[in-house]
């Protein structure tokens, strides 16, 4: 029998690296649109990035009686208290319009020294049963915000992030290293860890 896990997600570049982890467990990773679920809107309520995630998870897991994998995931800046936190991608108003929201946070933080101006990204998956129970694995990217955006990949607040160690921003480090050094991908590397205790 085929082993089915549904993918909370509509977004191409998450699908692709969830796929590359869960099909190492024998897993056959289907899209939410896939699943016949193209059209659901799930209200993230929750407060937290673990919470919003497990909402996703356990929501689609129960309609679909399969397990389901899901993230949140977003950008908490220091000097503002960690916000946009959970609300990164609606932080100008508007859901999902990534230039308003990164011209929103840069000037909220116009004035402040580079030395304040410390961030991470934070992705929490959860791998959700049909029963509720679930694996939950967090990961972070700390770094910094610039003071204009730079390079032209990447998505979200790429333009703006520097992640430690580096001297330019997410978007014109490359997908690569986003892949290797990023908040999903030290997530995913977690949830790999929990599958493997499993197996």
């Amino acid at each position: 029998m085929e082993n089915i896990l549904i993918a909370a997600t509509q977004n191409k570049g998450k699908l692709k690296e969830l796929k590359a982890i869960t099909e190492k467990y024998g897993m056959k990773l289907v899209s939410m649109a896939d699943a016949g679920l193209g059209d659901l809107d799930i209200e993230e309520n929750g407060e937290t990035f673990a919470e919003n995630s497990y909402i996703k998870a356990s929501t689609v897991a129960r309609l679909t009686n399969k397990p389901c994998i899901a993230d949140d995931s977003g950008l908490c800046v220091d000097v503002l208290g960690g916000a946009p936190g959970i609300h990164s991608a609606r932080y100008s108003g508007v859901h999902g319009d990534d230039a308003a929201n990164r011209a929103r946070l840069l000037a909220d933080l116009a004035g402040v020294p580079e030395e304040e101006r410390a961030a991470h990204f934070t992705c929490c998956i959860t791998l959700c049963q049909p029963d509720g129970s679930a694996l939950v694995a967090e990961g972070h990217c700390p770094g910094r915000i610039a003071f204009e955006e730079i390079g032209e990949g990447g998505f979200g607040y790429d333009k703006i992030f520097i992640p430690e160690g580096c001297d330019t921003s997410f978007a014109a480090l490359g997908v690569e290293v986003k892949n290797r050094i990023g908040h999903r991908a030290r997530a995913l590397a977690k949830l790999e860890e929990l599958l493997e205790n499993q197996a």
